[in-house]
């Protein structure tokens, strides 16, 4: 997501949680049709869309926000025995197999699965369903650089270069699920021998790192609403559609050369109380209905297919078409030691 989008969606996120509150208050006794949606700080849906579902459903659905997908992942395996909600959306596939392994979601296949989901299914379990994907890759304030007659970065390795030095803003990989996407994406390009190196050089030349997405994006990235002085920063491809200028032009740009597939799933929680209306409301976030909203509302794009997206975003925001993946395997063997020497290297 966009600076902007971000900040727009944590604000429409609260009037949801309002919204989907029991009258009353939370001292009154729960409806017997009522679902915890544990999520991450992100979460953002129309209001009146998500008001009729529970209308129509007679769900009444309570929102539990719980920080980045990391923070979020952890929280679910910290209190898997003793869970939190009834299901979960937001944990994406950097930290899908973390989850898995700990026994977090329990087996559940949707109707609408086969309509376009099952494109980006984790593993053979079933305990998974693809909502959304946001491809992670760097974003550069396209102005910036023409005001300072310096041709923008094109490539991982120009951000290596001198004339790039103290420009770059990134996420830390252990606290931000954008910031380990692009580690991971350091790996792909460098291999597991060569990213450490990468991410020296990148030292050597300036790079800041910060604890979130939304510190780097709306406070350091000079591109966005915070007009920060760094005009390099870890975002999303779909991040140029919400900075469009009056010209009806994109102010950014998102290197897709550079893109890391991140996609985000839902799942019912092992042990969930009400996992039979959870199921329902899983249905619905794959629904045509609620897949519609989900550029405009989350800034990513829908993984049912068919859903058409905003026309801006067919210029401004195109899906790369060969992001880099990791085997997810691979990621959960791996990603604890990849964090470690991260951290070795850029905080000593």
């Amino acid at each position: 997501m966009t600076g902007t989008a971000r900040l727009a969606a944590t604000t429409l996120a609260v009037l949801t949680l309002a919204g989907c509150s029991l009258a009353g208050g939370g001292d009154q006794p729960s409806s017997p049709h009522t679902v915890t949606l544990v999520t991450h700080d992100s979460w953002a849906v129309d209001k009146t869309l998500w008001a009729d579902f529970q209308k129509t459903s007679g769900i009444t659905v309570k929102v539990s926000m719980n920080g980045d997908a990391g923070e979020l992942t952890n929280k679910l395996v910290l209190t898997k025995a003793n869970p939190i909600g009834d299901i979960a959306y937001g944990v994406d596939n950097t930290f899908g197999s973390r989850a898995l392994t700990a026994g977090v979601f329990a087996p559940y296949t949707s109707p609408d699965a086969d309509q376009g989901p099952q494109r980006y299914q984790f593993d053979d379990t079933h305990r998974l369903t693809a909502i959304d994907v946001g491809d992670v890759c760097l974003n550069v304030d396209t102005g910036w650089y023409a005001s300072h007659n310096l041709p923008a970065p094109a490539s991982y390795a120009d951000l290596t270069d001198p004339r790039y030095k103290d420009q770059m803003v990134v996420e830390d990989p252990t606290r931000s699920s954008p910031g380990l996407a692009f580690l991971l994406g350091t790996v792909k390009q460098f291999g597991a021998d060569g990213w450490s190196g990468y991410w020296t050089k990148l030292k050597s030349n300036g790079v800041k790192v910060d604890a979130t997405w939304e510190e780097a994006y709306t406070q350091d990235f000079s591109g966005s609403s915070g007009k920060g002085p760094r005009p390099v920063v870890v975002s999303y491809a779909s991040s140029p559609a919400d900075e469009v200028g009056q010209d009806g032009k994109p102010r950014t740009a998102a290197l897709l050369n550079t893109c890391y597939r991140q996609v985000e799933y839902a799942g019912v929680l092992s042990g969930a109380k009400n996992p039979d209306d959870a199921k329902k409301v899983l249905d619905f976030l794959i629904s045509q209905r609620f897949q519609q909203q989900v550029p405009g509302s989350m800034f990513v794009y829908p993984t049912r297919s068919g859903v058409s997206l905003p026309d801006a975003w067919k210029t401004a925001a195109p899906l790369p078409d060969a992001p880099a993946q990791l085997p997810a395997a691979q990621v959960d063997a791996n990603r604890d030691k990849w964090e470690q020497q991260w951290r070795t290297l850029l905080q000593g």
